[in-house]
């Protein structure tokens, strides 16, 4: 008997073949009707032998496309609709959207060998892209993801690109970013004043491997924002770089272009190799103790023992590594502190004085965003995310399951910003900004959420800001609020991280108390003092401090993050003039002065991280955020576990008693001078001490979020002295930064009262 099932399927099934794959499903089973983007996602109404509708509605919901993600479907039966075939409609909006936003997507496979083949009507295309790759949020102003509502709607397709988006059995039937040489994006290199380059004979990727082959610095234009590239091998080039864009130590990136060339240079494990490969190829770092390559390692990463690696995710940088053959520096095409570039205008006004030449196109780029970074912890097994953009942002994967969550928008914190809003039936968490204190990265995030507001059409009904008086995220949310008339609420900077690890692990209906251990580097707390070092306790929707790192002084605001050696005078007890001579002399009498008197204090575990490091003599000073922790970390390499040493215990209040454990450290450097044992006795110390916590509040989950937990060691080192009788629960989809401050702040609003 036939019949007809109107079947709704959400969450990222736009602009990932969906549509396309129905059809072909539907065609091998002999069904008929229509399919269409929608609002809400996809809409199928098809009709047929009941059997074969429900083999058909089992296979479309359960062997998607490999990039797409089914989060609800549906099906109704309805009054029975004939129909002569089945066919894809016309996307139509007739409501706010409700589905999840399609991120951008590496070169697949298929797509990379059309560019590599000299017979391919597409060979050295670098816009290159069908139903399962390519660009999608950075081209899109809105949704139904349809070509018109992309800024691919300025390049009609040609005869043969029509002929192939109208093609049932071909991968760029209805893709929307199709394009070829014919009808596609233009593309040039242009000197530092703008003026282009004229072509010899050879190709432009060409003529930029020989441009970059003799120590040239490129701004090159990708499909979401600018990189900044020269040669990896070559250490004037990377000194030059580095002198131009004002970033003396910070890490580099490095392009390799292939797996197999980055596998001849470094051994990768399974997960790193996995992760690399993916369609959202984030920067992964990497171990480089067996490193053999010829990338200058003590240019890119002073000090550090790991790199940072990524491999071609467009035919761009696909076209450019062939041409090259060597491995690149690909950085954010940005000036100190701002964002990416991703206008032409933009980028010749910021980076004229960094790079020599520019590739430029004439693709607009909607939504700008970095490279996403990850690492792996405990041999593969733990990933830890250190920026959330390109490939991931801007979607959650889980739906929302609370009808008081319609119309929350999260503003997050400053340092390392980003956006969240419930408009649906989702969440949505904006990429990675940067620190608001920069204008242009500030100018972004009001940009971000009055674009958010735009899309979703739908107006906030309550703003979650920090609870710092001093943000600027929670200024414009004042202000935000007074002008929409809408509540404002101010949300505890450390309970948020701790909601936020709540929320990602579905722990908030927990019968058992949870354990959170939130350490990063600074928080406005309860008690007007810094916090930075929490220990709390989740129980029943309400969240209670119970330990933190002894206070200690804080002191010269922000120059505190940005001296290391300060926050070690702040932590010696009677044992200051140890370190006199690391000090000017009216540096040494201000700090002197003002200590005694000083009310404000901190439990900021990123300054203990910063005073031990200082200690070690391993960083004196922050040339970037987090540097004296990354440099103490890399000093820990080769800690022997068999002789570790754990330096205190917790005190009688349930604290981290901070200057005992400094006096320790000082004694043990001084009795064995073995500054790796040293450092790795400090971090092993730290998961002795959660552990023992644990213990005393009798719980046996404990989460960890903050960014101290973006430390590979401590997490491992967690992991490893784990007796069995923990559940522990880390960040996995969010980073464990202050880029979690928004979906925290949302889960603390919805599911806690204290």
């Amino acid at each position: 008997m036939e019949t007809t099932f109107r079947i709704r399927i959400q969450g990222r099934v736009q602009g990932v073949g969906f549509r396309p794959f129905v059809y072909r499903e539907a065609i091998t089973l002999g069904l008929v009707g229509r399919v269409s983007n929608n609002e809400a996602g996809v809409e199928v109404v098809v009709s047929g032998d009941r059997k074969k509708l429900e083999t058909f509605y089992r296979r479309i919901t359960l062997h998607a496309p490999p990039i797409s993600r089914v989060v609800n479907c549906s099906f109704d039966e309805i009054p029975f609709e004939a129909a002569a075939d089945f066919s894809i409609d016309a996307s139509s909006k007739n409501r706010q959207l409700n589905l999840q936003l399609t991120p951008d997507f590496a070169l697949c496979p298929d797509c990379f060998q059309d560019l590599i083949n000299p017979e391919n009507r597409r060979f050295g295309y670098p816009f290159i892209s069908c139903t399962n790759c390519g660009p999608r949020w950075a081209l899109t102003r809105t949704f139904p993801f349809e070509r018109e509502h992309t800024s691919m709607q300025f390049f009609p397709m040609c005869t043969q690109c029509t002929e192939e988006y109208s093609n049932p059995t071909d991968r760029r039937f209805h893709s929307q970013t199709n394009s070829c040489h014919t009808c596609g994006i233009s593309y040039w290199i242009a000197d530092a004043q703008g003026l282009e380059i004229p072509l010899t004979d050879e190709s432009v990727f060409q003529q930029l491997a020989r441009l970059l082959s003799v120590g040239k610095i490129i701004a090159l234009k990708n499909t979401s924002g600018y990189l900044l590239c020269c040669d990896a091998t070559s250490a004037g080039s990377i000194k030059a770089l580095r002198a131009k864009k004002q970033r003396p130590k910070k890490p580099f990136a490095v392009l390799y272009p292939s797996l197999e060339h980055l596998e001849d240079a470094l051994p990768i494990g399974d997960a790193e190799r996995q992760a690399l490969q993916s369609p959202e190829r984030p920067i992964v770092l990497l171990p480089t103790t067996h490193y053999h390559g010829n990338a200058r390692l003590s240019e890119i990463a002073p000090g550090l023992n790991q790199l940072g690696v990524m491999l071609p995710y467009t035919g761009i940088l696909s076209l450019l590594s062939r041409a090259f053959r060597k491995p690149l520096i690909a950085t954010s095409g940005n000036i100190h502190g701002a964002p990416i570039c991703f206008t032409e205008s933009d980028a010749r006004k910021k980076l004229a004085g960094t790079a020599d030449y520019f590739f430029e196109h004439n693709l607009e780029i909607i939504h700008p965003q970095d490279d996403s970074v990850m690492r792996f912890a405990s041999g593969g097994t733990i990933p830890i995310l250190l920026r959330r953009a390109r490939g991931l942002a801007p979607n959650f994967s889980k739906p929302v399951q609370s009808d008081r969550a319609t119309g929350l928008m999260a503003l997050g914190a400053q340092l390392k910003s980003s956006i969240g809003f419930i408009p649906n039936d989702f969440i949505y968490i904006s990429e990675y900004l940067g620190n608001l204190e920069n204008y242009d990265v500030y100018e972004r995030f009001t940009k971000m959420v009055s674009g958010f507001i735009s899309l979703f059409d739908k107006q906030p009904t309550a703003l979650l800001t920090d609870s710092h008086p001093d943000y600027l995220s929670t200024q414009y949310g004042k202000d935000l609020s007074a002008e929409l008339g809408i509540p404002c609420h101010q949300i505890q900077h450390h309970k948020a991280h701790f909601s936020a690890v709540l929320g990602e692990n579905d722990l908030f209906s927990s019968p058992e108390p949870i354990l959170g251990v939130v350490w990063d580097g600074t928080g406005y707390g309860e008690d007007g003092q810094i916090w930075g070092g929490e220990f709390f306790r989740y129980a029943k929707g309400s969240i209670s401090r119970v330990g933190q790192l002894e206070y200690f002084d804080w002191l010269a605001g922000d120059a505190m993050s940005r001296n290391p050696q300060l926050s070690l005078f702040s932590l010696l007890d009677g044992d200051e003039g140890s370190i006199k001579d690391r000090f000017s002399p009216q540096a040494w009498k201000l700090y002197t002065q003002i200590k005694p008197a000083n009310t404000l204090k901190t439990s900021s575990m990123g300054r203990l991280f910063d005073g031990v490091s200082a200690l070690l003599g391993i960083c004196d000073l922050n040339t970037f955020e987090g540097e004296a922790a990354m440099l103490l970390e890399a000093a820990s390499s080769g800690y022997d576990m068999e002789r570790a040493n754990s330096l205190v215990s917790l005190d009688a209040q349930g604290n981290i008693p901070v200057r005992k454990l400094i006096r320790e450290i000082k004694s043990q450097l001084e009795i064995s001078g073995d500054t790796c044992q040293v450092a790795g006795d400090f971090i092993f110390t730290l998961a002795k001490l959660i552990l023992e916590k644990a213990e005393l509040e009798s719980v046996a989950k404990i989460a960890f979020s903050g960014g101290v937990f973006q430390n590979a060691l401590l997490v491992h080192l967690i992991r490893h002295l784990n007796p069995g009788t923990f559940e522990l629960y880390f960040h996995r989809e969010l980073s464990p930064n202050d880029e979690n401050i928004p979906f925290g702040q949302l889960m603390y609003h919805l599911h806690c009262h204290s």
